[in-house]
């Protein structure tokens, strides 16, 4: 409509009354507006006369305010009221010819004493639902649902749950039952996106439609307590919120009569109050800034910070290190569930800042000042004449980063020069920008910035939308359909309320009467939308549980609502009285997270594709920022089809430093790690495409969810059970005088392998992270026994290891590194290897070779002459392996030696022998002897005393 047209609508409506007409789907987010859906017509006004539809759609009642639509053919659709007075706007709605028709309903169960949740699914049609499944208060299916679950079950339909992070599936744990399947998942805070997805099932050729929702660990809204008082913005002012970066739907809301908080997106809410006497009327009633973190609401009144938690609401001050006189307090918009810090720091939660300091707020309300005018003067250069505030702050899409706006003039009458500074929480580091805007000296900028790699953000004053593209290259004034960039012109003279923008590049213009301006990333032009609510609510744009923008409405009895809007209906009505296309027709590629660690040796292999009419010209940009750290090799492929062109770029991520033998390995490790954002993109596109770019991050480094184990040491693999045990003296390196007792850790060490003496052992090691197992580590590590034992060896020399020249020991680094810890002595950043003459001198080669890897036959050997318990750290030694330190503990213990007899013992059992011995000799002489007589005289003499017989 044009801008006369325009304001004579706004003159009739100031004098008549507000009018306007929206409609509704019964499906949730308007997933399915198909021509087997039912489209509710709402007008509110006086002057309504009749309804004006298309031949092909039906209307249950032609003259009735309120009304069902149905289109039995697919395509735009012409529909608006007949009023009298000035004709109201038109609207084109797209009914699709969609085959999807069902959807899934969900419920949650948090189970607190394992920490997990169980999700009730079953499938229910919009159509025939039930009010309370349409509200999704339902709490069990409706019979119509339940029968409709049991149908598709045995025709195969079973749901799953894929989380979008961490790329995890859940199955149902048993078959459907009354129509509902039941998924256990892990309640978590880091991997919050899960969707539901079925299988291809069809039924009344319909299919059911997947679907995305946020589902995290249960945050708790803060209750009511009886006789607490509303807190409140000052008395005539706009809506103002915060929610949490990674869990949007945990939202709060202060309006001039009361404070809202929520946890589903406002389909339940709470009033958040104070207690009487801790604040008088005057400061309960004048809130100009909140903040919401996970340990309370944090409101900014008379330059004081307050926090809001479900203990107790209190002052915050010098106790916590923060000053009076605050006037901004911002917390982070974009959600990077992992990121990572060269320095080991910590990520601010909150930005807090007065006229002439800044301040970072982290866990455990503690507040660091991180600048001041008088240190911006110095990095800018400023002349000692200039006056310089701070002017505002605001997080970018950097994980670590934020960006200070400074306002410098000299005479200070006319115009301000706004210029900017960012400061990089990792590095400590302030940068100036350059970027520069001139306003008015009474303007008042508010900057938005948006979700790409480089840095680009929008900003607004009460007018005006500034926008500044491609890391400050591209800068200017928004501009509208009328040829300039007040959008007040078009608004009836309303001022800018707000500027919601979300992960897909769609960057909304909410005017304080609630007209709506739309515009994409790097588009330099705007639209305005058609009137969706009266003038006289107030209303903020927000994320739902689905991803879905919808509106909360405030009234002025205190009470709020949630109103879904079809954003991208109403773009497709606007664009096509425009006839505004999208110059492709998709832009697909592999990227499945938002977030990928780069590890030493790793390669990450991406692609991107776009399909476009031919001759056009379009292309993928690739863009980068942040350290060049990264090797990036593109590869182009190009084909053409049917009057269509396919562009593929396929993308490898890499690095190829050599960290071996390097003078400084930590410094050169240091400066080739950090995180980079990437940016695919096509080379053009409008308003009308429904993703402008996709935007993720590679950090180089090392990935904490990194574990090594030593296969067979796992604590499950025995019965746990506490015992000590003592070493000899004479088995610990140094000579000690006395015996070492050792308490086994089993916690740590695991479970111990019980190897006999003549047993060989050579560790296998096991890299694990949060999805499992990776792999069975092949390179060089080093094991050494952690108690001090030196009674073992290794079965390899170093001359059949293949050494050239004498290769490192434990004892030889020890030596040249005397200052150092056992531990420390050796490691990856001074390892050198013996199978270069370039390395190391000449020596025994007949010496053990202490090195081991999965190929090189080395094991470890014990002394056969007593067993043991050993306990050993294992590390990795390969300079090029991993950026981790990784390490791990296994236990061996050693048996079938025959302990040697005391030599007392020994000397005593032989004398006994030899007793006895001699004894058995002399009893033997003497029982001879009387044998003998028995057998040689007395024979004799009894023949020889015989009488002879005649």
């Amino acid at each position: 409509m044009a801008t006369p047209g325009v304001a004579v609508l706004l003159s009739w409506l100031s004098c008549c009354g507000w009018a306007l007409w929206r409609y509704s789907s019964n499906s949730p987010n308007y997933l399915i507006f198909s021509t087997r859906s039912t489209i509710n017509l709402e007008y509110e006004g006086t002057a309504f006369s009749e309804w004006s539809v298309p031949e092909s759609c039906s209307i249950q009642d032609k003259r009735s305010p309120r009304t069902e639509l149905r289109c039995s053919s697919p395509g735009f659709q012409a529909i608006k009221p007949v009023v009298t007075g000035p004709e109201e706007e038109e609207r084109n709605l797209y009914v699709g010819d969609s085959y999807t028709c069902f959807l899934w309903y969900f419920r949650v169960r948090n189970l607190f004493h394992n920490l997990t949740q169980i999700i009730s699914i079953w499938i229910y049609d919009p159509e025939n639902a039930d009010p309370e499944e349409l509200l999704w208060k339902a709490k069990e299916p409706s019979l119509h649902s339940i029968v409709l679950s049991k149908q598709l079950a045995i025709m195969g339909q079973k749901p799953t749950i894929h989380t979008i992070l961490q790329r995890k599936a859940y199955f149902p744990y048993e078959d459907q039952r009354k129509g509902i399947w039941h998924i256990l998942v892990p309640m978590t805070s880091d991997d919050v996106i899960k969707e539901i997805k079925g299988n291809q099932v069809i039924f009344q050729d319909c299919f059911v439609a997947d679907m995305l929702f946020l589902l995290t660990f249960p945050l708790a809204t803060i209750s009511e307590n009886p006789g607490s008082l509303p807190i409140s913005s000052p008395a005539g002012s706009q809506l103002m919120s915060s929610w949490m970066a990674c869990v949007p739907s945990y939202v709060v809301v202060v309006t001039d009569k009361e404070t809202f908080q929520t946890n589903d997106s406002f389909r339940t809410w709470t009033k958040i109050r104070v207690p009487p006497n801790s604040l008088s009327d005057s400061e309960r009633q004048n809130v100009t800034g909140v903040s919401l973190l996970r340990d309370g609401i944090y409101f900014l009144i008379n330059g004081i910070l307050y926090l809001k938690n479900h203990h107790s609401f209190r002052k915050l001050g010098r106790k916590q290190n923060l000053p009076s006189g605050i006037i901004g307090i911002k917390s982070r918009k974009w959600c990077w569930v992992k990121y990572m810090f060269k320095n080991k720091g910590r990520r601010s939660r909150m930005v807090v800042w007065t006229e002439n300091e800044i301040y970072l707020g982290y866990s455990s309300f503690k507040y660091f000042q991180v600048g001041t005018i008088n240190e911006l003067k110095s990095l800018l250069h400023v002349s000692p004449a200039a006056t310089l505030r701070i002017h505002n702050i605001e997080y970018s899409a950097h994980p670590v980063e934020l960006a200070v706006f400074l306002s410098y003039c000299i005479t200070c009458t006319v115009t301000n020069k706004i210029c900017m500074v960012i400061y990089n929480e990792d590095l400590r580091q302030w940068v100036f920008q350059d970027f520069a805007l001139d306003i008015p000296v009474d303007s008042f900028l508010v900057p938005h910035f948006l979700f790409s790699s480089l840095p680009e953000l929008v900003l607004r004053d009460r007018h005006t939308i500034y926008y500044c593209y491609q890391n400050f290259t591209v800068t200017g004034i928004v501009q509208t359909t009328a040829g300039h960039g007040n959008l007040s012109l078009l608004s009836d003279n309303s001022i800018i309320h707000d500027i919601f923008t979300d992960y897909y590049g769609n960057i909304l213009v909410k005017m304080e009467n609630n007209i709506i301006f739309f515009f994409k990333i790097n588009t330099r032009d705007a639209v305005k939308l058609h009137v969706w609510l009266s003038d006289t609510t107030k209303t903020l744009f927000m994320l739902g549980t689905s991803g879905e923008i919808y509106l909360l409405n405030a009234f002025n009895n205190g009470t709020i609502q949630a109103l879904e809007y079809p954003l991208n209906l109403e773009i497709q009505s606007i664009a096509f009285k425009t006839e505004d296309t999208c110059p492709y027709l998709a832009f697909h590629n592999n990227i499945f997270r938002r977030f990928y660690i780069l590890d030493k040796r790793d390669i990450l292999r991406l692609w991107a594709q776009i399909v476009y009419p031919e001759n056009i010209g379009l292309y993928i940009i690739l863009e980068t920022y942040g350290p060049q750290i990264l090797e990036i090799k593109e590869h182009l492929h190009y084909e053409i089809a049917l009057g269509y062109s396919i562009k593929t770029m396929a993308l490898v991520f890499s690095q190829s430093i050599n960290y071996e033998a390097v003078d400084d390995y930590f410094k050169l490790q240091n400066d080739n790690t950090g995180s980079v954002l990437v940016n695919l993109r096509p080379s053009e596109y409008s308003k009308m495409c429904p993703a402008s770019h996709w935007v993720f991050q590679i950090s180089v480094g090392c990935d904490i969810t990194k574990s090594m184990i030593v296969k067979g040491s796992s604590k499950n693999s025995c019965i746990p059970y506490d015992f000590s045990y003592v070493i000899d003296k004479s088995y610990l390196r140094g000579q000690p005088s006395k015996n070492l007792e050792v308490k086994y850790n089993w916690d740590v060490y695991g479970c111990p392998v019980r190897l006999h003496v003549s047993e060989k052992f050579q560790p296998v090691l096991q890299l694990f992270n949060d999805s499992g197992h990776m792999e069975d580590i092949p390179v060089n590590f080093l094991v050494w026994e952690i108690h001090g034992r030196d009674d073992y060896s290794f079965n390899n020399t170093m001359k059949q290891s293949g050494c050239l020249n004498e290769a490192q020991t434990w004892k030889s680094m020890t030596e040249l590194n005397k200052h150092l810890p056992l531990e420390a002595a050796w490691g990856p950043e001074n390892y050198k290897h013996c199978f270069s003459y370039a390395h190391g001198k000449p020596g025994d080669l007949n010496q053990p070779y202490e090195i081991i890897n999965s190929s090189n036959g080395n094991h470890l050997i014990w002394p056969l002459d007593h067993s043991g318990m050993y306990v050993f750290r294992v590390k990795i030694l390969d300079p090029n392996y991993s950026f981790c330190n990784l390490t791990a503990f296994f236990s061996i213990e050693t048996y079938g030696v025959t302990s040697r007899p005391s030599g007392y013992l020994v000397a005593s059992v032989l004398f006994i022998l030899m007793l006895l011995f001699c004894s058995i000799l002399v009893l033997s002489y003497f029982r001879f002897m009387t044998i003998y007589r028995q057998c040689i005289y007395e024979p004799l003499n009894k023949h020889q005393g015989k009488p002879k017989q005649k």
